[in-house]
Formats: structure tokens, C-alpha cells, sequence
């Protein structure tokens, strides 16, 4: 995915032009509650300085005791002893940014863990500083996760905002858009594709745009991009983390029942390419956004590429499993040879028309160029001159007079 953008405004001097940030009170009773829950001894680190209660400035000082009031030391030495509370306002508000900071991922944000991570991902804070980001996060950073945009900015009290839209609707006016508050919202826009048909997978590149949540919180977005793929920051983190768990192809094949158990009949001994044929058809990422971890088995790998999406796959999905449960019926069937005669152009036509509805360029293709060899008058000249009143290619029949024709129809199957 793409790294952070922009690059952060810089001073005269080289410096990162850092916007002006006020500290809440909000951010500094945490603050304060924080080293109350603290030994005397152990101090609360921010980017370039650390906070304690100071043990040395009072008359309990020989004890070890805290006496109320608090020690800051910054990194470059200069620390700074005995401080009261308002001092110690006072200091914190020099130094506001990395507060603010540290408020927004340690309490708004919350427990180490998916969202942590991934929202910290988006503006880079485990690699660039708060300076940098603070001055990129005043011009907006934005990031791609799928077919959304998410551009995360900063208040002047260091809060997160976050704009989450389709990639397509980058630079669109927020008044020229649907625009929506409620995370929950985003369930009703992820179900039909552009042309309104229903998205059964939710990770295809299938996301319909002209919708925009123009100001989220950081638990709200998470929600939204949650909403809108589901479980992929869980199992982007996971894998970050080195504890991406994989079910491979023959053990989530093993456990399926009922109407899907008929696919494990398809593995008889004879190799995987039959597998190798569903990934491509299924996996590929003009069909799916996960980057695909599955293999054969654990020792097999498939010979297709698993794609190159930042959120991995980490089993065969549903869609995956209920398009092998048909493959499985039709490849059981024994193969016969027709015959036909096709003109080289038209067998170059067929050929044409099979990439096309398989790449889905079927809408691309002008009704007037005729150069195609998927145009539909080009198709229906083709279906005019070789199909019989049956609708027989060649006015051959797919069933032979005296054999069965093996129908495969769903009602069987649904009857297993």
C-alpha cells in the first residue's frame, strides 16, 4: 500500500513546521493520573523527555517518598526538579505535540492491538517522529487500505480526524458526496456493487463510491474500515506480529459436510492442479484484495501468484468453497469430442470472447468496434451462423442421441 503522504512542510532552518497545538485539559489529567498510578521511581515517557514524581525536593526526601511534586528531564539533560503542578502544566504545554500524542494512542486509543496498530500505521508513528508527523498530519497524511482512502489530520488540541472515502472519490468536494457520521452506516454501502448488484465478497475490487465519512474519531474509523473489510486488520496485524495462523486448501477442504462435502472427493491422488485452476480464477487481484497465504498443504505450495494486497488471506474463503463445490461436480464429468468447424478468425474470436467476460471487459468494449472479437454484434453475427434452433454450437448436441445428459443441477445437490 502506499506510503504516508505528504511530505511534511518544513522551516528555514530544515526543520518540520510543527502547527501550533494547545494541550488539553483532558490529555493533562491523564497525565496526572498516570504518574499516580506509578511508583515514585518509575517515570512516564513521551518522545524526548520523561515525567516522575520527584523524590528528592522535599522533607520526605529521605525516605524515598513522593512528595506530590514532579521532575521532568529531557533527553538533552536539563532536568527539571520540584515542579508543581502548574509548573508542571506549564512545561507540558511547551511541549504539547508529544503529549498530545502520547494522550491520543495511550487513553483515546487504547490497549495494544489491532486498532492501535493499524492506526498508528497510518501516519507512520512507529518510524518518523512527532515533529515529522505532526507537520504532515497538519497537511494530511493519507494512506490506501483496499479501494479506501483514509486521510488522517490533526486538530489544534492534537486530536485525530479521519476523512474515509472510495480511492476513486480522491479530491471530491465533501458537499458533492453522501455523507455519513455513523460507522454502522457503512454496512447498507458495502452490499451492492456500482451497478447494483449484491458484493459476496467483501474484499473485492467491486466497492461502489460517492459516499464519504468526512469526520471520524480514531475508533470510529477503525470501525469503518472494519465495516468495510471485514477482520483484514486483524489479520494484517496478526501477521505483523508473527502469528498469522494459515489453513491450507486440503485441511479446510477436509471439513467441509453436508451439500459441500462433495469436494473432497476432488483430491484423488492425481496431484494440484485442479487447485491451482480455482486460485487463478478466484484469488487473482482483479478478484480479490487479500493477498492469498493459503497453499495445497502445508508442504505444497500452488504454482499461482498469491497476489499483492497489504491484508493476507489466511484460508479459503466461502466464495472460494462454494465455487469448488460446482467445479468439483463439473470436472467429475468424462470428457467427449465434439465436432465443429470454426473459421481461424472465428476460433480466435472465441478465445477473445472467454478473455473477456473472464477480465469482466465486457462493458468496455464499444458496440461499434466491431475489431473486438467480444463486440456484441460481432458475437451475435458468431451465434447467427453456428448455433441450430436448439441453441447447439455447430448444431451438434451436447448430449448424444441415447446418452444421459448429466445434468449436475442444483436441486441434487441439494439434496445431499
Amino acid at each position: 500500500m502506499a506510503d504516508p503522504t505528504p511530505a511534511s512542510a518544513e522551516t528555514e532552518a530544515g526543520e518540520p513546521e510543527v502547527p501550533d497545538v494547545d494541550l488539553p485539559s483532558d490529555a493533562f489529567d491523564a497525565v496526572l493520573d498516570a504518574l499516580a498510578d506509578r511508583d515514585a521511581d518509575e517515570p512516564l515517557r513521551f518522545e524526548g523527555f520523561t515525567v516522575a514524581r520527584d523524590t528528592e525536593s522535599g522533607d520526605d526526601g529521605d525516605d524515598g517518598d513522593a512528595t506530590g511534586e514532579y521532575r521532568l528531564d529531557p533527553a538533552a539533560g536539563d532536568s527539571r526538579t520540584g515542579l508543581s503542578e502548574r509548573d508542571l502544566h506549564e512545561a507540558l504545554t511547551e511541549r504539547a505535540p508529544a503529549v498530545t500524542d502520547w494522550y491520543v494512542f495511550e487513553r483515546v486509543v487504547g490497549e495494544f492491538g489491532p486498532r492501535r496498530a493499524f492506526l498508528r500505521w497510518l501516519e507512520d508513528a512507529d518510524g518518523a517522529t512527532v515533529a515529522d508527523r505532526y507537520a504532515a498530519l497538519a497537511e494530511g497524511i493519507e494512506r490506501a487500505w483496499g479501494e479506501l482512502k483514509i486521510t488522517a489530520t490533526v486538530t489544534d488540541r492534537g486530536e485525530r480526524r479521519y476523512d474515509v472515502r472510495h480511492a476513486d472519490d480522491a479530491g471530491v468536494p465533501v458537499d458533492d458526496l453522501d455523507s455519513y457520521e455513523d460507522p454502522l452506516d457503512a454496512r447498507d454501502l458495502v452490499t451492492l456493487d456500482e451497478a447494483g448488484r449484491y458484493r459476496p465478497l467483501k474484499t473485492a475490487p467491486t466497492l461502489a463510491g460517492g459516499w464519504v465519512f468526512p469526520d471520524l474519531g480514531a475508533r470510529d474509523a477503525y470501525e469503518v474500515v472494519e465495516t468495510v473489510y471485514p477482520a483484514t486488520v486483524a489479520n494484517w496485524h496478526r501477521e505483523r506480529e508473527g502469528e498469522l495462523d494459515v489453513t491450507h486448501w486440503r485441511e479446510t477442504m477436509s471439513r467441509q459436510s453436508g451439500i459441500y462435502g462433495v469436494v473432497k472427493t476432488w483430491d484423488r491422488g492425481e496431484g494440484h492442479e485442479h487447485v491451482n485452476w480455482v486460485a487463478e480464477a478466484c484469488c487473482d487481484d482483479s478478484q480479490c484484495l487479500k493477498r492469498r497465504e493459503w497453499q495445497y498443504d502445508e508442504e505444497t505450495d500452488l504454482d499461482v501468484d498469491g497476489g499483492d494486497g497489504v491484508f493476507p488471506c489466511r484460508e479459503p474463503c466461502s466464495v472460494v468453497v462454494s465455487a469448488a463445490r460446482k467445479w468439483t461436480r463439473l470436472e467429475s464429468e468424462q470428457p467427449r469430442t465434439y465436432e465443429f468447424d470454426l473459421t481461424p478468425s472465428e476460433k480466435e474470436q472465441v478465445e477473445a470472447i472467454i478473455d473477456a467476460v473472464a477480465d469482466g471487459r465486457i462493458d468496455e468494449i464499444r458496440e461499434a468496434d466491431t475489431k473486438e472479437g467480444a463486440n456484441r454484434y460481432r458475437t451475435r453475427f458468431l451465434r447467427a451462423k453456428l448455433f441450430d434452433d436448439e441453441g447447439n454450437l455447430g448444431g451438434v448436441p451436447t448430449a448424444p442421441d441415447g446418452d444421459e445428459e448429466d445434468e449436475n443441477d442444483e436441486d441434487e445437490d441439494d439434496e445431499e
